[in-house]
């Protein structure tokens, strides 16, 4: 399975748009979104053609292929709009992979090992603490600290961090049970904090 992972896409249609046209190029089966899908938040400046309801619009043509979580820009009447629901927290088994997702606003979850995949901060994060290895696109539409437009790609055991216009930049690998894991290029921003105030 080819999985299309992406973040904090903030109302921008202009980003949106990209994100599905990458969905697309790539030929993913499902396209999981990490949450702050239509509201731009008070902390943030308002993204380029910022638009929520276009943003509707076009996750609505993919919405069978849609895993998201709900962001803290998430509000109750984005969940009336949108066409797909919004969890705190959602879990795939993939290729024998544990992967859990989460806005990464809220208390990280019970986790023996696997991958744990987050947005929120906006800076692509590519780490490892003991058997969990944590993982962050970036956003797609306002990323922070000098970082690209970007997404996360999965495929066999293999994660690919992508610029919008579908640059690999860096990866994980994690191979077959009988060969560790590789990092290309890491980018290690932050360690997992454990629990969220």
């Amino acid at each position: 399975m080819k999985i299309l992972i992406a973040s904090d896409i903030h109302g921008s249609a202009k980003y949106c748009r990209m994100t599905i046209d990458a969905f697309r190029r790539e030929g993913a089966d499902k396209l999981v979104l990490l949450g702050d899908i239509l509201y731009h938040g008070p902390r943030n400046p308002l993204p380029e053609e910022y638009s929520p309801k276009d943003v509707v619009e076009m996750l609505s043509e993919v919405k069978e292929k849609v895993i998201c979580v709900r962001g803290n820009c998430d509000a109750e009447i984005d969940q009336a709009l949108l066409p797909f629901p919004l969890t705190d927290y959602a879990y795939l088994f993939v290729d024998g992979l544990d992967i859990y997702l989460s806005h990464g606003h809220r208390e990280t979850p019970p986790m023996v090992g696997g991958v744990y995949i987050t947005g929120h901060t906006h800076v692509p994060l590519n780490a490892a603490e003991g058997e969990v290895y944590h993982l962050n696109p970036g956003s797609v539409s306002l990323p922070k600290e000098d970082s690209a437009h970007g997404y996360i790609v999965y495929e066999n055991r293999r994660f690919a961090f992508k610029t919008l216009e579908g640059e690999t930049y860096d990866g994980l690998d994690l191979g077959g049970s009988e060969r560790p894991a590789t990092r290309t290029s890491p980018i290690v921003r932050r360690r997992i904090v454990r629990k969220r105030i």
